[in-house]
């Protein structure tokens, strides 16, 4: 595949490692996706004191490659005060780039902190550093799990993007037509920013199943049935969520999506056998 063909080419996104042999596996990760030369990683993020500091630290290595990486920033838990030394930090590490989030509330925290939404974080972002981030948001082809409404969460996730991002990228999906549908529905908006798809490579059914439950992305019907029928033939999975996976891209590509974003689990196979497989 030509990443010049479509303006925002391939991005990758890692999570942030917590012990010895995690870091290896990331780190050949890294090192193996980095050859494409990918637009940009991503490290997500969570709540609370250590895996942030994993996050910057996983930021620090992946940014080794010479890969632009941008940080996942979160509301949930986050302070106005403890979010502008985060930021100040960032700038000063030479950082970039941001994906900006409202996040998941963890069972048993009290509160969400000081940002209830993604476009108050956006907000908070440009007030304090202008345009110094590249910043990306998410979209949900699909709704987010929690919205009231598709139609509702249309009008937020244009509100987040006329906030300031620059781009935005979606949860995963398996339907192309629920992408194209969500993208016209935010240009009728006003919504001008890429939009580009995140893509969820599928090597193992009881994984997916339990992601795409906990994030609202729907496995098609035929897809489930698919998979349960290869039941632990490990390779039949692999092997046939990577055509399905690929005939995805290539549709969402010829479409006219400005690129895709992988969401890797820290392994550079799938995505790679993928991008392989397109025109």
């Amino acid at each position: 595949m030509s990443t010049q063909e479509h303006p925002l080419g391939i991005s990758f996104e890692f999570f942030p490692p917590n012990t010895d042999v995690g870091r290896e596996k990331l780190k050949s990760a890294r090192d193996t996706l980095a050859e494409r030369r990918p637009r940009f990683f991503s490290v997500t993020y969570g709540a609370g004191g250590s895996t942030q500091a994993r996050t910057l630290h996983t930021v620090n290595a992946v940014r080794e490659s010479g890969i632009t990486t941008a940080p996942h920033l979160s509301c949930i838990g986050s302070e106005k005060a403890q979010m502008r030394d985060l930021l100040a930090r960032y700038r000063e590490e030479g950082i970039d780039s941001l994906v900006a989030l409202r996040g998941d509330l963890p069972s048993g925290m009290g509160g969400i902190g000081e940002f209830r939404y993604a476009n108050e974080l956006v907000e908070f972002i440009r007030e304090e550093t202008g345009d110094h981030f590249e910043i990306a948001v998410a979209g949900y082809p699909e709704s987010h799990p929690q919205a009231p409404s598709f139609d509702r969460d249309l009008e937020n996730f244009a509100r987040k993007v006329k906030a300031g991002a620059n781009l935005a990228i979606t949860q995963y999906f398996f339907s192309a037509d629920a992408y194209f549908h969500f993208v016209d529905r935010a240009r009728a908006l006003g919504v001008e920013a890429p939009i580009v798809p995140g893509i969820m490579p599928i090597t193992n059914y009881t994984k997916l199943a339990r992601f795409s439950d906990a994030c609202g992305a729907d496995i098609p019907r035929w897809i489930r049935k698919q998979l349960e029928a290869y039941g632990d033939d490990s390779e039949s999975i692999a092997a046939f969520g990577e055509d399905v996976v690929s005939r995805l891209c290539q549709r969402l590509l010829d479409g006219g999506a400005p690129g895709l974003h992988f969401y890797t689990l820290n392994q550079a196979a799938p995505s790679l056998k993928i991008l392989d497989n397109l025109a």
